[in-house]
């Protein structure tokens, strides 16, 4: 396993939800942190009394490319290395073939696929550099089955799956591991008002971010490209 010790990892949407856990479970295990999202308020005052050696705050903006290259250069700047990228950010949509919206479309398809494709170009050079880098893009079940008609937040998520092997292809050789995280219900907001399953039935964030320190600390010959969680029997998964 890699030790954490001076290893940086960069977390986007870190201020609630699958994102906040593992920060908070990265942290506590003594990795340095790069927390980029727009509320820079709340990243503030979630890490407020963290080793304030090993935080770093930055804008990120997913459909702003501009912001994610002033994110990984400052994160760089700061701590002299990047080790880790989690592709946290996401949004969730609930369009259907039956009543597209192309702005939403645009808009989720800017979030769940663009910002990440970029994040990861604008982070690759440091991924390699480490000689361990290590890549998670947090995808869903959704980007694996079909299993509901919300076709646009599938698509994102099926296009996420596609990038993570991308990434894994481009820069294995350097020593980049990247794998896909796949949960199906998680209790967190989004899934706040669903009545599929009662929130202690759904996969809790910490158990996930539990299972992203543990990839993250895999050594170069235990890779995993894609780590299906779910909370419920599928048949065919």
């Amino acid at each position: 396993m890699l030790a954490p010790d001076g290893r940086v990892i960069l977390i986007s949407g870190a201020n609630r939800g699958i994102g906040r856990a593992i920060a908070e479970l990265l942290h506590m295990e003594g990795y340095s942190l790069s927390l980029g999202g727009r509320d820079l308020t709340s990243l503030k005052a979630m890490s407020a009394g963290w080793d304030a050696a090993r935080i770093h705050i930055a804008r990120y903006d997913a459909r702003d490319w501009a912001s994610q290259r002033a994110w990984v250069d400052a994160a760089a700047a700061r701590f002299g290395r990047i080790d880790g990228l989690v592709n946290n950010a996401g949004m969730h949509s609930a369009m259907t073939l039956r009543m597209p919206d192309e702005a939403e479309l645009d808009a989720i398809w800017a979030v769940n696929c663009k910002g990440p494709l970029n994040l990861i170009h604008c982070a690759l050079s440091h991924l390699e550099a480490s000689g361990a880098g290590r890549i998670v893009n947090v995808s869903s079940m959704s980007g694996k089955r079909v299993r509901n008609d919300h076709i646009a937040y599938n698509m994102t998520k099926h296009a996420m799956i596609a990038l993570n092997h991308a990434a894994r292809r481009i820069a294995w050789d350097k020593g980049v591991r990247a794998t896909a995280l796949c949960p199906s219900f998680v209790r967190t907001d989004m899934t706040a008002a669903s009545t599929a399953l009662a929130p202690g039935a759904m996969t809790q964030p910490d158990d996930l971010a539990r299972l992203i320190a543990t990839v993250i600390a895999l050594p170069n010959n235990a890779a995993i490209a894609e780590l299906l969680v779910n909370c419920r029997l599928e048949d065919t998964l």
